[in-house]
């Protein structure tokens, strides 16, 4: 399970951390946060997750 978010300004990854934190459960996916110049129709946030089920 891996968790990647897409975003086009870094001050909001404190809010990442709290949205995030309300969704998951310990023990947490693997997350990875990264910086872009932009992102397609102008989202400012864009998030990908590969997910296994039992």
């Amino acid at each position: 399970v891996k968790t990647t978010v897409y975003v086009t300004d870094m001050k909001i990854y404190g809010t990442i951390n709290e949205v995030y934190g309300s969704y998951m459960t310990d023990p947490y996916p693997s997350r990875e946060v990264v910086c872009v110049k932009e992102l397609p129709l102008g989202a400012n946030l864009e998030i990908s997750m590969i997910a296994a089920k039992d």
